[in-house]
């Protein structure tokens, strides 16, 4: 289980999105298209992602302060105020029904955030909508939950791609992540947890020449 089932979207932030996006590009050779600003001050870019050869919704979000941003102040959102270069930091997964997975999970003793409702517009001016927990905002080691409701799922758009090989969660200790994915329920379609000598999320990428990139 190396991609979990339920997978929405992967983020890798930055302090800088163009530097993001750029250093993204040289790794991969695929240059991502920009997606749009949110109301928190940060922005994204987008790359659709193709699973043992299928095109699927999934994708990863680049996301950095939006340049546009009228309060300088650098977002909170990720941790992207921590960072001094670029991160795999969080991963959303879009389970049939949000709310019971909320309600279940905090009856198990984990409490994933309030769902709450965000949107975007993107360049295009079309409005985005959806609803997701604040999990990612506190715990950047479990998955936040998404509902795009009747919004269509960005990985859908037209989007550049890249092949998703692996993606899993590294801890030293893996108990208290285990703990919150158990929780959760939602068997495989939460990230593998692997003991690694350093705790962060694996993820390699294959490129268009076949070869793999791992972050």
């Amino acid at each position: 289980m190396s991609i979990p089932s339920l997978l929405d979207h992967i983020v890798i932030a930055g302090p800088d999105l163009p530097a993001l996006v750029d250093w993204f590009a040289e790794r991969t050779g695929v240059v991502a298209a920009p997606g749009g600003a949110h109301p928190t001050g940060t922005a994204n870019a987008l790359v659709a992602l193709t699973i043992d050869g299928q095109r699927g919704p999934q994708y990863i979000e680049l996301i950095g302060p939006n340049p546009d941003r009228e309060d300088p102040a650098v977002p909170t959102t990720f941790g992207i105020d921590g960072l001094t270069e670029p991160a795999v930091q969080a991963y959303a997964v879009h389970p049939a029904d949000i709310d019971a997975v909320v309600a279940g999970a905090r009856s198990r003793g984990f409490d994933p955030g309030d769902v709450w409702e965000l949107s975007r517009r993107t360049p295009a001016g079309d409005l985005l909508e959806w609803r997701l927990t604040g999990a990612a905002l506190d715990r950047l080691d479990v998955p936040f939950l998404i509902d795009w409701g009747t919004t269509t799922q960005p990985g859908l758009s037209d989007l550049p791609t890249l092949e998703l090989v692996r993606f899993v969660r590294a801890e030293v200790d893996a108990a208290a992540v285990q703990h919150a994915l158990d929780a959760l329920d939602l068997g495989d379609g939460v990230t593998e947890v692997i003991a690694d000598g350093s705790a962060g999320y694996r993820l390699e990428l294959r490129r268009a020449d076949g070869e793999t990139v791992s972050f």
